[in-house]
């Protein structure tokens, strides 16, 4: 089932269609803030941000109507706010959310404990390492603070029961990329759950990839802005079947080849669709 119990991460994320940008300006398209189940590719809900707006208070609007009781919720560091944190704590959910600068003396405060070798012996420490296609290799390292209490004393942020950071090792055959995220959260379960929530977020960065390469979403050009809200909607929907229908079938292809081999195939469209 596509709405299955199982399903438990929703990415929330922003995407502007680039086409709909006015001439001879940097900004003002048509933006839409969605929110993702990453297991199950099912969006949630979808809310546009107006042009006199951003996403805060849009995301804010959106969590009064949809259900996240026993979800985690994901979000860049925009969204680490205190009022959208005790949202989603009032309505039964989790967050992990990404730390920045938006938050300086916090960021600044966690930075300097886990740059401090003094605090090597008291940090959590995990692991994991993955071998992928063209002999990449990441590495992930997780690092996890035993007492928040010490952190931003004068700040209360509901539900907050971890802080933790990533650090990201890329190697390649071009070289060694080596990063490290900050991240609070109010879950405080296992390393690999943690983990696995932070690289969760980068499958709705994906789905705005797909739209993007599948569709040309960004070079459509069409004057009419429902028009450009539909196709959205319907682009997205595509977009489900053919990842449930792949998945399902343990298919060997990518989303472009199902869509082609679609075109060429009445039948197995209908299968897609069905």
């Amino acid at each position: 089932m596509l709405f299955s119990s199982e399903f438990t991460i929703v990415a929330v994320d922003g995407k502007v269609i680039r086409s709909t940008i006015p001439k001879g300006k940097t900004h003002g398209g048509l933006q839409v803030l969605t929110a993702y189940f990453v297991e199950s590719g099912v969006v949630l809900g979808q809310k546009y941000v107006d042009e006199k707006t951003n996403e805060i208070p849009v995301f804010q609007e959106m969590l009064c109507y949809i259900n996240i009781k026993g979800k985690i919720i994901t979000a860049d560091a925009m969204h680490c706010q205190k009022n959208t944190c005790s949202m989603i704590v009032g309505k039964g959910g989790d967050y992990v959310f990404g730390l920045k600068g938006n938050h300086g003396i916090m960021h600044s405060q966690i930075d300097e404990y886990f740059s401090n070798p003094e605090n090597a012996d008291k940090i959590e420490v995990y692991e994991e390492a993955e071998k992928k296609s063209h002999g990449r290799i990441e590495k992930r390292i997780f690092y996890r603070v035993p007492d928040i209490c010490e952190f931003d004393a004068d700040e209360k942020w509901s539900g907050l029961k971890s802080i933790f950071a990533v650090r990201r090792i890329v190697e390649t055959r071009k070289g060694i990329s080596n990063e490290i995220n900050y991240y609070i959260s109010s879950l405080d379960d296992t390393p690999q759950k943690m983990l696995n929530a932070v690289r969760s977020h980068w499958k709705i960065e994906s789905l705005h990839w797909l739209l993007d390469v599948v569709f040309s979403e960004d070079d459509t050009v069409l004057s009419s802005e429902n028009a450009q809200k539909t196709l959205n909607i319907l682009r997205k929907f595509a977009l489900l079947l053919h990842k449930t229908f792949i998945a399902e079938h343990n298919l060997k292809t990518s989303i472009k080849g199902s869509m082609f081999d679609c075109l060429l195939d009445e039948d197995l469209l209908l299968q897609v669709c069905s």
